[in-house]
């Protein structure tokens, strides 16, 4: 996965590196996401994890930047005092489902005042793995599990977000991703649909 994102980032970078107007940077922060969707009856948390990665920007006029970028990205969400039977006996636990994607936004960026700006734009996310954590009340450890052929390889959203430059290269952004597509395979009849929902926040550096 680290030579898939290398090899992407190094087409984009010399597409781009001769083009006037155009820098390149680097960018990292924190993630907090959460599913959304049909999840009646369960009470769903937020997982913390982060976002790293690299991008170009793009001066199209003096307010109007876009800035392709390619993203590893922790995301998934909690599902806490679920409910089960282990050995004829009833107990409460938690999962933690914990979802790496490689994210590729393009963000269309509009500059309102000297040095913020706002920011939306369209992702396509790329599942690299999917896993479990679980836990359970009243017994010792964690168990982790492969979910992977549970959820789609490919998820699309919209990206809405501001940033502030305080200086020519360094900057800082949040940004939230609601997911369009239903993440959740469907199989067997069940139409059930999930979706990601990711708020970040991440510093940036452009060279």
């Amino acid at each position: 996965m680290k030579k898939i994102i290398f090899a992407a980032m190094t087409v984009m970078v010399c597409g781009f590196a001769t083009a006037q107007g155009v820098k390149i940077g680097v960018k990292g922060g924190l993630n907090v996401s959460n599913f959304t969707g049909d999840l009646d009856g369960i009470d769903v948390g937020y997982q913390t994890g982060f976002n790293a990665g690299g991008f170009v920007e793009i001066k199209l006029s003096d307010k109007l930047v876009v800035q392709p970028e390619i993203l590893f990205s922790m995301q998934g969400a909690e599902f806490k005092n679920g409910k089960a039977y282990v050995e004829g006996k009833l107990v409460t636990g938690s999962a933690n489902f914990i979802m790496n994607y490689v994210n590729v936004p393009v963000m269309f960026k509009y500059s309102v005042v000297k040095n913020f700006s706002i920011e939306v734009g369209p992702q396509i996310g790329f599942l690299a793995s999917a896993k479990t954590k679980t836990v359970v009340n009243g017994y010792s450890g964690k168990h982790e599990m492969d979910v992977k052929n549970m959820f789609e390889s490919t998820d699309f959203g919209l990206n809405l977000g501001a940033g502030y430059d305080f200086t020519e290269n360094f900057s800082l952004g949040v940004r939230y991703n609601l997911g369009l597509s239903n993440i959740l395979k469907t199989k067997f009849g069940d139409d059930s649909k999930l979706h990601n929902g990711v708020l970040s926040f991440s510093a940036a550096y452009k060279f």
